[in-house]
């Protein structure tokens, strides 16, 4: 995606006032942009991956007296139009607290939430919209990628791609599913048939249930299901080669990665941790990583970027560090 294309796709949600504030806005700030936030009664903030600004009449400042602060009626004519004024019609995922925008972008949102039988039934009086601008970043996973291919086998190593938020594992975690389905056969690598499980509508951007990003030419995609479920749906209906997934972290869905493995799927996914420790303190992915289940344990940070490769990690070695510390921390 275009770094300046967002304009198209973000400013026709946005009212007049707030419409002629980021048309003008340039540079940097336009062409990084990963965040808009709009609060009630509050001042726009913009986020990129250099950190968080205001945003004034004549753009982007370091002053809170300068920043323009948004009123409930512009908050409200957003919601509206992002939901194609029908609130109703996309309840659902209003309910999970994001509507996914054309062009893969996404709009979050925090305000009341209504229970019934202690389950979220719907968001209501919206306070702060946060609107997520998708950011494509073709040939991301170029450099990572032999380390995670067996030209061989003409398969991917099960691997975990590991990052604090924001760090770039998504972007990454796209760009390799869209290596993996397209192929490369000058350098060896045949196409693979890849089964994502977009849960949150961020790695392929979904909108009408169209790829919004382009996640390559033999990829299907689940949108909004959750990630157990959905991959073991794919693995019955779409035989996949490679299964995609973000942010495990629940138990039910390691016991899917479990179960993928041993149908033949390989695995790419992500987590969120800053080192094995983090990864060791949630009993499901620890017993993952207890298991060998995954080859290949790859730490991102942004230190020189989004999608710094840190570390690669073998799933042995890893599981032998593991049982020396706990070893260590018996005796």
């Amino acid at each position: 995606m275009a770094k300046m294309e967002w304009k198209n796709q973000i400013l026709p949600i946005l009212p007049a006032r707030l419409q002629n504030i980021f048309a003008t806005l340039s540079g940097q700030a336009a062409e990084e942009l990963e965040e808009i936030r709009l609060r009630s009664g509050k001042a726009i903030m913009i986020c990129t991956h250099r950190g968080e600004s205001f945003v004034g009449l004549d753009g982007v400042t370091g002053n809170f007296s300068e920043a323009v602060i948004v009123t409930a009626a512009e908050l409200q004519a957003v919601l509206l139009t992002v939901a194609e004024y029908s609130l109703y019609a996309r309840d659902e995922e209003l309910r999970r607290g994001y509507l996914a925008l054309p062009g893969g972008h996404r709009a979050g949102f925090a305000g009341r939430v209504v229970l019934e039988e202690n389950r979220v039934k719907l968001l209501r009086d919206i306070s702060g919209i946060s609107l997520r601008i998708a950011r494509e970043v073709k040939g991301a996973g170029e450099a990572l990628l032999p380390q995670l291919f067996c030209t061989r086998q003409q398969r991917v190593y099960h691997t975990l791609l590991v990052s604090a938020p924001q760090a770039g594992k998504t972007t990454m975690l796209r760009d390799l599913a869209r290596l993996f389905s397209d192929g490369d056969q000058v350098k060896g690598r045949f196409g693979l048939k890849v089964g994502i499980v977009d849960e949150r509508s961020e790695l392929a951007g979904c909108y009408l249930g169209v790829p919004q990003l382009d996640v390559g030419m033999r990829s299907d995609v689940l949108d909004g299901c959750p990630k157990a479920e959905g991959m073991m749906m794919l693995v019955r209906s779409m035989s996949p080669q490679l299964l995609v997934t973000d942010e495990l972290g629940r138990p039910e869905d390691a016991r899917a990665v479990e179960e993928a493995v041993n149908s033949g799927a390989s695995i790419l996914a992500t987590v969120h941790g800053h080192c094995l420790g983090d990864l060791m303190k949630r009993p499901s992915l620890a017993y993952l990583l207890r298991q060998t289940l995954f080859e290949r344990i790859v730490f991102l940070s942004r230190r020189k970027g989004p999608g710094t490769i840190e570390e690669i990690y073998n799933g042995e070695t890893v599981k032998s560090r593991l049982v020396a510390e706990e070893m260590g921390h018996v005796v």
